[in-house]
C-alpha cells in the first residue's frame, strides 16, 4: 500500500536527505502514519533511524537550521522543532525492563525488533521515505487489519507488554477513546490482570494520559473503561465512589457516575478547555459522602458544593495540576449550583452581583457547565431548565450594564487599608476589606473612594471590637 503525503513531503523529503548522507536507513513510524491511512496528516511525525538517533537529528540541525535539538542518550531518542513540525527520531532498538521499573534496559536493534517493542499494533506501520518507495507501507503486525477493525491490540503478548510498561494500560484506554475504538479481548484481559503494576508509575505520566482522554471528543468512553477495568481504586478512588443507586419506598437517586460521564460528554461538546471538562467530571465528587435520606423528602446531598471545592484542592495536588487550574475547578465546582438559584422573580440584584462576582471572568465557563448539567431524558424538563438558565443570563446582564461588574475590584485595596487604619498585615485587614465589599454587593455603598472610605470608618470599631472580644475568651 502506498499513502499519500501532502503538507509534509517537504519535511519527510529533508529526512531522507540527511539519511543519504550519513549513509543510514530511516522510515516514518507510528501515529503520524496511522493517522495517514485513516485520512488525517498530522505534524508530529516519529521517525526510526537504523543507526544513531542523535546525531542523527543534530545532523538535521546542521544541515537546515532547525530548533535546538532535545536528546536522551539513554534510550537513543532526540526531538527538534523544524517548520511547524515536531519531529522526534528514534534509535532502532530493542528492551529489557526489571520488574520493579518501566525503565528499560535499551540496546540498538534492527527494524523488526524495534517495532515488537511498540505499544499496539495500529502504531507499529512504518512508512518508505526513499525516492523509489516513498509512501510505500510497510505492516508487519497486521497495522492494518486492526484500524479497520477499529481494535486496539498489542503486538506482542498483552500481559508481558504491560507488566514491562503499565503506563501502557492507561494508553490502551487512551487511543481506544480518541479513536473509538475496541480494546480486543486477550488486551482487555490483561488490563485487568495486570492492572497492580500501575502503581510503579509516576503520577506526572499518569496525570498526562489521564488528561488526554479528558480532551478526547467523547471522553466517556476512556472513563467508562477505567472503571469497568477497575483501574480507579488505584489512580482515582474518589470516581469509583459515584458509582450505585439506592432506593428508599419511593425514592431513588440516579447513578452519578453515570450523571458524571452524561455532564462531562456534555461539556466536551461545547469546549476544548481542560479545566473545564475537569469542573464537569467533579462538580458532583462530594455527592457520596453528603447523601442523606429525609423521610418524606428523599435524597439530599447538602453541602456537596463546598465539600467538592475542597475536595478538588486534595485531587488536583495529587494529580500535580498546576495552581491555576486547581484554583479555577474549586470555583466551578464551588459555585455550580448557584444561577440555578437565581431563577426566582424575588431574587435580589445584590444576590446576582455576588454570583457574577464570585465568578468573575469564568461567569461563562460557569454556565456553560450549569447548561451541561443537565442530563434529563425528559426534553419538556430540559427545555424548561435551559429556559430558567435563559433568565439567569438576561438577569445578569441587566446587572452588568448597571453596575460594570465584571472583574470586580474594590475601590479600596488592603495597604490603602492598612494606611489608614495604622495597621499590619493580617486577618483584620481581611475582615474589614470583606466588610466593604459586602456593602458594595448588598447596594448599601457605591464602588467609589470616598465612600468606600467613609464606610470603613463607620465600621473599624465594631469590627476591632469583636476581635478583641474573641482574644479575651
Amino acid at each position: 500500500m502506498i499513502l499519500k503525503i501532502e503538507k509534509g513531503r517537504s519535511i519527510l523529503e529533508k529526512v531522507y536527505q540527511v539519511a543519504n548522507e550519513l549513509g543510514v536507513k530511516t522510515y516514518a513510524v507510528g501515529g503520524f502514519v496511522r493517522d495517514l491511512y485513516m485520512g488525517r496528516e498530522g505534524t508530529d511525525i516519529d521517525f526510526v533511524v537504523i543507526g544513531d538517533a542523535i546525531r542523527f537529528a543534530h545532523h538535521f540541525r546542521k544541515r537546515f537550521g532547525s530548533g535546538k535539538v532535545v536528546s536522551f542518550p539513554r534510550f537513543g531518542t532526540a526531538m527538534l522543532e523544524y517548520s511547524g513540525y515536531k519531529l522526534e527520531f528514534v534509535t532502532a532498538r530493542s528492551e529489557h525492563y526489571d520488574p520493579d521499573s518501566r525503565k528499560p534496559h535499551v540496546k540498538r536493534a534492527g527494524l523488526a525488533s524495534d517495532l515488537s517493542r511498540r505499544d499496539f499494533t495500529v502504531n507499529t506501520l512504518v512508512m518508505d521515505i526513499s525516492p523509489d518507495n516513498f509512501g510505500q507501507v510497510i505492516d508487519v503486525y497486521n497495522g492494518i487489519e486492526d484500524i479497520d477493525a477499529k481494535l486496539i491490540r498489542t503486538p506482542l503478548d498483552p500481559v508481558v507488554t504491560f507488566q514491562d510498561d503499565p503506563l501502557r494500560i492507561l494508553r490502551a484506554i487512551r487511543f481506544a477513546t480518541v479513536l473509538n475504538f475496541r480494546i480486543e479481548p486477550q488486551t482487555y484481559e490483561a488490563i485487568i490482570k495486570t492492572k497492580e503494576r500501575l502503581k510503579i508509575i509516576s503520577q506526572e505520566r499518569i496525570t498526562e494520559e489521564f488528561r488526554k482522554i479528558m480532551m478526547a471528543e467523547k471522553p466517556s468512553i476512556g472513563l467508562r473503561l477505567m472503571k469497568e477495568t477497575g483501574l480507579y481504586p488505584i489512580i482515582f478512588p474518589e470516581l469509583e465512589q459515584l458509582s450505585g443507586v439506592e432506593q428508599r419506598n419511593e425514592f431513588h437517586h440516579k447513578d452519578v457516575f453515570n450523571h458524571t460521564l452524561q455532564v462531562v460528554d456534555n461539556i466536551a461538546r461545547r469546549t476544548n478547555k481542560f479545566e473545564l471538562r475537569m469542573a464537569a467530571l467533579l462538580h458532583d465528587i462530594a455527592k457520596p459522602q453528603t447523601k442523606k435520606f429525609v423521610e418524606g423528602v428523599g435524597w439530599t446531598f447538602h453541602g456537596h458544593e463546598e465539600l467538592g471545592a475542597r475536595m478538588t484542592e486534595r485531587i488536583g495536588r495529587r494529580m500535580r495540576l498546576s495552581m491555576a487550574e486547581i484554583r479555577y475547578i474549586k470555583k466551578l465546582v464551588r459555585l455550580h449550583l448557584r444561577p440555578m438559584q437565581l431563577v426566582d422573580d424575588s431574587v435580589t440584584d445584590s444576590a446576582i452581583r455576588r454570583v457574577m462576582v464570585e465568578a468573575g471572568e469564568h461567569l461563562e465557563d460557569l454556565m456553560q457547565l450549569c447548561r451541561a448539567d443537565i442530563t434529563s431524558k425528559n426534553p419538556e424538563k430540559v427545555r424548561q431548565y435551559m429556559a430558567n438558565f435563559d433568565k439567569v443570563e438576561q438577569k445578569m446582564k441587566i446587572v452588568e450594564e448597571k453596575d460594570r461588574l465584571r472583574n470586580f475590584k474594590p475601590a479600596i485595596n488592603g495597604n490603602q487599608i492598612m494606611k489608614a487604619l495604622n495597621l499590619q498585615p493580617g486577618p483584620i485587614v481581611g475582615q474589614i476589606k470583606q466588610a466593604i465589599v459586602d456593602a458594595i454587593l448588598d447596594g448599601k455603598i457605591k464602588n467609589e473612594s470616598q465612600e468606600c472610605f467613609e464606610y470603613m470608618m463607620k465600621i473599624k470599631n465594631e469590627i476591632l471590637k469583636k476581635i478583641n472580644e474573641k482574644k479575651e475568651k
